[in-house]
């Protein structure tokens, strides 16, 4: 196919930071949760394990409800705000407030403590889905260029990543001024800083950006539901896309929700804890700009290759520390972080294309569906990724502390600790290895996209 050349597409700075803004929200949870919240709710809330993990896994079957409805209900959307924009506007309150509650330990059973924490998981992962998906869902109505699409990640991931980081680093600092029972009162203050920049965070990127597709197209009648469903799930790079992102969340958050416990208890060094979460976070945030630059010379898949490799090696390094020793964490943590910035933005980046593609073959743009389908992969990556950890926690003995803020005052069981060294150092290898296999088969290269936004133009044109 003969194609002519797609002229580039700049976006002006200011769009780009006050979008880049809207995912602050969503990284403090995402970041705070991954880190945290799994002690949490075993060492400080006295939860069972494995009665966190039935929690999560319960959230997951309503998030695979909850995600492509919101998607879907994105794109049929119509006000003169635009489509995605209202969302962000009307749920960054009730998003905040979930993420708030979570923080509370009711004095109940734990049966009571249970059915508490089920019901404002199930509140704070309909709030994320309200607020995420549309605004993920942006990405492609901002721009149609290949690469100001990578720029877009870029400044959105780079925003996340030291959203994140501060968060994570204060809230540390925060938990820490308080010693015994007095820690609760910590986790509520914390919180309720953090509630409040998710609900700023979003008003700004409501004010400040515009759906160029949605003022500039008429739309066409929406396929139901159903039917929709159906034809995102024919679309093959779609598939490649979302696994490719299952498998990089998971690999993620295996680390993440298990990072906190092999400090504390293999490392016997919990209070570094925050200086190596600093220096993981800002390493991330320095890799993902570099990438961004790599990525326009030789393409996302081979971004991926390079950036993945450097985290295999780490982990391998990772599961053979010797015990009571964190130190070597501080040089293998900025090699990890090549290849999380990787997992970062490459998959995001590959969406809006494929989403190019469904329009090559549908006619229609449904970025709400697709990115609906993203935002529950990546929450089932959470979920699954608490949910295992703590299922193997709890067969291998986990010792839950006696109280709230009890200091460490003996070792973990030998199986324990065994398993705290496979998720947070072999379990990404494994994962990331299989992840190769489905990255060589992604088909749309920047010469694919070219023909593809060229096919469009001429469509449009006639």
């Amino acid at each position: 196919m003969t194609t002519s050349p797609v002229p580039r597409e700049t976006l002006p700075i200011r769009t780009k930071l006050a979008f880049g803004v809207g995912d602050v929200g969503p990284a403090i949870v995402a970041t705070i949760n991954g880190f945290f919240l799994n002690a949490f709710l075993i060492e400080v809330a006295g939860l069972p394990p494995a009665l966190a993990a039935v929690i999560f896994l319960i959230v997951k079957i309503w998030d695979s409800v909850n995600d492509p409805i919101i998607g879907a209900l994105s794109d049929r959307t119509n006000t003169r705000w635009g489509r995605r924009r209202p969302w962000l506007l009307f749920g960054a309150v009730p998003f905040a407030l979930a993420f708030f509650l979570q923080w509370i330990v009711p004095e109940l059973s734990d049966i009571g403590k249970f059915w508490y924490y089920l019901l404002v998981a199930v509140l704070l992962d309909t709030g994320f889905t309200a607020v995420n998906v549309p605004y993920t869902a942006m990405t492609p109505e901002l721009s149609s260029d290949y690469d100001e699409r990578t720029s877009l990640n870029s400044y959105r991931f780079s925003f996340s990543v030291l959203g994140g980081t501060v968060a994570a680093f204060l809230h540390t600092v925060i938990i820490g001024s308080f010693t015994g029972p007095a820690v609760l009162r910590g986790y509520l203050i914390s919180a309720a800083i953090w509630a409040t920049v998710i609900v700023l965070s979003n008003l700004i990127t409501f004010a400040f950006t515009e759906e160029k597709y949605f003022h500039e197209e008429k739309k066409e009648a929406q396929m139901g539901f159903f039917a929709g469903l159906a034809t995102v799930f024919r679309n093959r790079p779609f598939i490649y896309a979302t696994l490719i992102y299952l498998f990089s969340w998971l690999a993620i958050q295996f680390v993440q929700n298990n990072l906190i416990l092999y400090v504390k208890y293999w490392g016997q060094a919990e209070e570094q804890f925050q200086w190596l979460l600093l220096l993981l976070q800002l390493s991330i945030f320095v890799f993902l700009l570099i990438w961004t630059r790599i990525s326009e010379r030789i393409g996302k898949q081979n971004v991926y290759y390079l950036g993945t490799s450097a985290w295999i090696v780490a982990g391998l390094l990772i599961f053979f520390i010797p015990a009571g020793n964190v130190t070597y964490l501080y040089i293998l943590a900025p090699l990890a972080a090549i290849g999380v910035s990787v997992c970062y933005l490459i998959p995001w980046s590959m969406l809006p294309d494929v989403i190019d593609y469904d329009e090559l073959e549908s006619g229609q743009r449904r970025e709400g569906i697709f990115y609906g389908f993203f935002v529950f992969l990546q929450k089932l990556g959470i979920s699954l990724g608490i949910a295992i950890s703590n299922l193997v926690l709890a067969y291998t003995g986990y010792v839950k502390p006696p109280y709230a803020g009890a200091p460490l005052l003996e070792n973990q069981p030998d199986a324990v600790l065994t398993a705290l060294r496979a998720f947070v150092g072999l379990a990404p290898v494994v994962i990331l290895l299989i992840s190769y296999i489905v990255v060589y088969r992604y088909p749309i290269t920047r010469q694919r996209h070219s023909e593809i936004l060229a096919e469009l133009a001429r469509r449009k044109a006639q």
